[in-house]
C-alpha cells in the first residue's frame, strides 16, 4: 500500500512538471518579441499576474506559513525567475507607455506582497491561520492569473484571437489536484 506522503509527493511532482510547462509556454511569444525587437500588441498582464501568483505561493510554502511544502516553493520560485525574465524582455522591447504601466502594476504587486507578508506574520500566530489566509489569497489570485490571458484578446472583424495554448495549459494546471 502506498503511503499518503508518497502519494502526495508523486502528485506534487506531476503538478510541478505541468506547472513548469505552463511557465515555459510563453517562450515562442518572447522568441518572436526578441526577433522583432518589439512587443507589438502584446501586453504584460498575464506575466504580471503569474509573477504575483508565484510570489504568493512562495510565501505560502515557506515553513513559517505552511511547513513541509518544498515542492510548492521550488516550482513557484522557478516560476518567479522565469516570469521575471519574461518581464525583463518585455521592458526592454516595449514603448514607454507600456513600460510605465507595467512598472506601476509591478510596484503595486510588490507593495501588496509586503502588506500581505507583514500582516500575516504579525496578525496570525499559528500555521493553520497563516496557511488559511495565504491559501485563500493564492486561490483568488490564481483564478485571476488563469483569467489574465483574456485581457490580451484582440478583436478582429467578427472573430477573436488569443493565445489558445496558454489557456489550455492553464486549464490543465488548474485540473491538477496539487497546490503547485
Amino acid at each position: 500500500m502506498i503511503s499518503a506522503d508518497a502519494a502526495r509527493n508523486v502528485v506534487g511532482i506531476i503538478g510541478n512538471v505541468i506547472s513548469f510547462g505552463l511557465f515555459l509556454s510563453p517562450v515562442p511569444t518572447f522568441y518572436r518579441i526578441c526577433k522583432a525587437k518589439d512587443v507589438e500588441e502584446f501586453k504584460a498582464d498575464p506575466y504580471l499576474a503569474t509573477l504575483l501568483n508565484c510570489m504568493l505561493w512562495v510565501f505560502y510554502g515557506i515553513p513559517v506559513v505552511h511547513p513541509n511544502s518544498i515542492l510548492v516553493v521550488t516550482i513557484n520560485g522557478i516560476g518567479l525567475v522565469i516570469e521575471a525574465a519574461y518581464l525583463t524582455i518585455f521592458f526592454i522591447y516595449c514603448d514607454n507607455k507600456k513600460r510605465k504601466r507595467a512598472l506601476a502594476v509591478l510596484a503595486v504587486e510588490i507593495v501588496f506582497m509586503v502588506i500581505v507578508v507583514v500582516s500575516v506574520l504579525l496578525a496570525a500566530h499559528t500555521h493553520e491561520k497563516r496557511s488559511m489566509i495565504v491559501g485563500i489569497l493564492c486561490v483568488i489570485f490564481g483564478a485571476m492569473m488563469y483569467a489574465s490571458p483574456l485581457t490580451v484578446m484582440v478583436r478582429e472583424r467578427t472573430s477573436i484571437q488569443f493565445c489558445l495554448s496558454l489557456i489550455v495549459r492553464r486549464v490543465v494546471v488548474c485540473l491538477n489536484p496539487s497546490p503547485a
